[in-house]
């Protein structure tokens, strides 16, 4: 019987001693927290994606806390997000102009030529590393589905080979920008309407031969709307800003050989508009 008790006694006195030194040693090593940093880290949206430059919500609510990241640093949480955490550390969130993300390709299945016929893991990583892409565009999206995989808002599809991004659902957290392999994802502002959708700059008879909705680079928009298009190495980029004419911008993009630039001939004149409204109160009436 002794050599039962004897164990459970000598077990019970070192539970006992070691519960005094944790507990001592708690006291001891106690580190303070800003309960600050437990109010903001509630108001983020728990996304630790990462895009902030901080390692998860946690690590940006105690950089706001300390100064080192402003109050709108949360772009998955967006206005509303800076507002919260405005008010919790007493600071004036401002103005928050919302991003999202886009995909610089229009090159579908039946626009877009391919090398070769792609049958590996669906990965454009993958893909890329093999002859440098299956698509005979080398920045032509390879549509293997690897942003979709990561983005963790349902806000990435696609859509006849190539990848689309829904921009009510994008927070803009970026996880697709850093695992494109083909560097075809950019933010742009939530509400611009038109982007020149390709990155190739490859000379035009290349584009031609590759894709029959990319850039040439022919100049064509920059003729018809100079404030709003420059040509650098064949690629035309459209800068939105408050000097460009309308008529001149629809210019552009009803000229443009390619239709290259999003939306295209999707941006209806004044009549078209008119027009439709009057058959949809129609249809309602």
């Amino acid at each position: 019987m002794n050599g039962v008790l004897i164990p459970v006694a000598v077990l019970g006195v070192m539970g006992i001693l070691f519960a005094i030194i944790l507990s001592f040693a708690s006291r001891v090593f106690y580190v303070a927290v800003d309960k600050r940093v437990e109010a903001v880290r509630g108001a983020l949206p728990g996304a630790n994606c990462g895009a902030c430059g901080f390692p998860g919500c946690d690590g940006l609510a105690e950089a706001m806390v300390k100064d080192e990241a402003s109050v709108n640093a949360c772009p998955v949480g967006g206005e509303i997000t800076a507002q919260r955490v405005a008010e919790i550390l007493g600071k004036t969130a401002g103005d928050m102009d919302k991003e999202v993300a886009v995909v610089l390709c229009q090159g579908s299945n039946d626009k877009a030529k391919n090398k070769f016929e792609y049958i590996g893991v669906q990965d454009c990583r993958i893909n890329q590393s093999v002859q440098g892409g299956s698509k005979l565009c080398p920045t032509g999206c390879l549509g293997c589905g690897t942003c979709v995989d990561v983005c963790a808002f349902d806000a990435i599809h696609i859509i006849d080979g190539v990848a689309f991004v829904d921009k009510e659902k994008c927070t803009a957290c970026g996880m697709c920008i850093d695992i494109c392999p083909r560097d075809l994802i950019e933010l742009v502002p939530y509400n611009q309407e038109v982007m020149v959708k390709c990155k190739s700059h490859e000379k035009g008879g290349s584009v031609r031969k590759a894709c029959s909705v990319g850039c040439i680079g022919c100049n064509i928009c920059v003729k018809e709307c100079p404030e709003g298009f420059e040509v650098k190495k064949f690629l035309s980029r459209f800068t939105p800003n408050s000097d460009i004419d309308e008529e001149k911008l629809r210019n552009a993009i009803e000229k443009c050989p390619t239709k290259c630039i999003y939306p295209g001939l999707e941006i209806k004149k004044e009549k078209d508009i008119k027009a439709e409204k009057e058959n949809k109160e129609t249809v309602q009436n």
